[in-house]
């Protein structure tokens, strides 16, 4: 049975309803097209989207999202996410998911700003004595919570810069390093905790999953992955599990599944071709688990993907 995590109740809190509201506000200004964009302030990006949009596949890198508009679906294995105005989501190591907008119009866009992690530092900011804690660290990669005045008021700074260019490169560091610091004040902050503390178990399974990230299209052999982490072959899989919401094998699968897809609706590749292409020996095979991941064969699935990609990019084109 998936789990769902809900946003816990908002309360009725006018600091944190004016400053998204203001944060709402600013990110329609800088992003006034569809999709999400980068810009001049390291790390940062802004996403819009105006239309509820099919499930795509993506790989979420470590990185805070503070959503202030709109609602987005994210499935981790059999784990959802149901992010709305309220939501921040923290990804404190690479995993593969498959994300939705759910509730978005033109009236009243998906609007979300994400902070890529610098982790030197964080561990920096985990060195302070304030910081020094026998609280159990964190175990999931992925955390949802709500929005804070706290956490609002510098991410409002860091979009002031925008507007402000010539104080980017000397402010941007400070604001970053304070959006990290109410982050981890908060109470999923030991996520980002247990992944950036060097020898606890969740950061050494960290290095085992960026291994996994950089060679999915290479054999597992479990026990070679278990002596990277330095642990044993049941830790490993108990770690692996708690951190990613999947084993080693699921977390390789999901991977090359969601890769095989993305070149298959954006390189043109035909289905066997993908299959190879991500370390897949069965076309067969790789036809099944497709299948049974992404409720219909390869090729069907793309084709659905680009007839419900078509509309989108005829909104951005519009600017409607």
């Amino acid at each position: 049975m998936t789990a769902h995590f809900e946003p816990t109740p908002q309360p009725d809190n006018k600091a944190v309803i004016t400053l998204r509201a203001t944060l709402a506000r600013k990110i329609s200004a800088h992003c006034p097209t569809e999709g999400p964009r980068s810009t001049a302030v390291p790390g940062m990006i802004l996403t819009r989207r105006s239309t509820p949009t099919a499930c795509c596949s993506a790989t979420y890198e470590p990185h805070l999202v503070v959503f202030v508009q709109g609602q987005k679906r994210i499935d981790l294995g059999k784990t959802t996410f149901l992010c709305d105005e309220s939501s921040l989501l923290l990804t404190s190591v690479d995993l593969p998911v498959v994300s939705q907008i759910v509730a978005a119009t033109p009236q009243k866009p998906l609007l979300g700003m994400l902070l890529k992690f610098d982790m030197p530092t964080v561990r920096e900011i985990l060195s302070l004595e304030e910081f020094h804690t026998n609280e159990p660290a964190g175990t999931r990669g992925m955390a949802m919570g709500v929005t804070t005045p706290e956490l609002l008021a510098p991410c409002l700074r860091l979009m002031d810069l925008l507007d402000a260019p010539q104080d980017i490169a000397f402010l941007s560091p400070m604001l970053h390093r304070e959006v990290i610091y109410r982050l981890l004040r908060s109470p999923q902050g030991k996520h980002l905790r247990s992944i950036a503390t060097l020898g606890e178990q969740s950061q050494r399974t960290a290095r085992a999953v960026e291994w996994l990230r950089a060679n999915y299209a290479k054999p597992l052999r479990v026990e070679e992955l278990a002596e990277m982490a330095r642990m044993g072959v049941s830790t490993l899989h108990h770690q692996f599990r708690s951190l990613t919401a999947m084993s080693p094998l699921q977390y390789q699968k999901h991977l090359r599944l969601h890769v095989a897809r993305e070149r298959m609706l954006h390189d043109g590749m035909d289905a066997a071709s993908a299959a190879f292409d991500v370390g897949y020996e069965s076309a067969s095979q790789f036809n099944r688990e497709y299948s049974r991941f992404f409720g219909q064969p390869p090729m069907r699935d793309i084709k659905s993907r680009r007839l419900a990609i078509a509309p989108e990019a005829e909104v951005a084109a519009t600017g409607d």
